[in-house]
């Protein structure tokens, strides 16, 4: 009797042990998945939608002087019309930018809020863009101080918005999309930009704004002088 007890005991063991090894390899695979996918959202992602970035402003630039190029208020949601450009951000930084602010738009840029101003008009020109993770367009725009350039590129034009200020909001609180950013029925008489990313890094908690003004146009074959592209230090 002690011993068929005794065997029972050994087989549930075994059993036991072999259960637990059988656990530890699913979780250890399971990490080994999390880290891989973990990566591809940090870093693969980056590396794709870059060189997706870099060929689509080729484009715009090549188009930018073509009898047939087609104009902002012409585009449809997903169409690339502009290019922002941020001397904080380095002389080399260009996203295109796209008409909307669906996932698959921003995924590949930054986005035009559709119903808000578009570049240069009066009113509030509201965008948004990754601060992690494809391609993180506006990932340094805690940076972003008071008199910098944003430029906007377009076919016609070059806009020049300076910075003002920035705040942290609520991602309810979309009043800083309004034609006045918070000013509910305020008619706006000035030209402005607003500038939308998800904060801390990292997170959806709270949305990082950033604010402009319009401060000069220039036509697209004058271009923008050297001095006016500088940062405030």
């Amino acid at each position: 009797m002690r011993g068929a007890l005794a065997t029972g005991r050994m087989r549930r063991g075994r059993v036991f042990r072999g259960v637990a090894g059988l656990l530890g390899e699913l979780l250890v695979t399971l990490g080994a998945v999390l880290l891989l996918f973990v990566g591809w959202q940090l870093w693969w992602t980056d590396v794709t939608s870059d060189a997706d970035a870099a060929q689509v402003v080729d484009s715009l630039q090549a188009g930018f002087d073509s009898p047939g190029w087609v104009q902002p208020k012409q585009v449809k949601v997903g169409d690339a019309y502009a290019i922002v450009r941020i001397p904080r951000f380095g002389a080399s930084y260009a996203r295109p930018l796209y008409e909307g602010t669906t996932a698959a738009v921003l995924d590949r840029g930054v986005g035009h809020y559709v119903g808000t101003a578009l570049p240069g008009e009066v009113g509030n020109f509201a965008m948004a863009g990754h601060r992690t993770t494809y391609g993180k367009p506006f990932n340094r725009i805690a940076e972003l101080k008071k008199g910098d350039v944003v430029l906007v590129e377009t076919g016609e034009s070059w806009f020049v918005y300076r910075v003002t200020g920035h705040e942290i909001v609520a991602p309810t609180q979309v009043s800083v999309l309004l034609p006045v950013p918070n000013e509910p029925g305020v008619v706006a008489s000035e030209a402005t930009l607003t500038m939308t990313s998800c904060h801390p890094e990292f997170s959806a908690r709270q949305r990082y704004v950033v604010h402009a003004v319009l401060e000069a146009t220039y036509p697209h074959a004058d271009g923008v002088p050297a001095a006016v592209l500088g940062t405030t230090g």
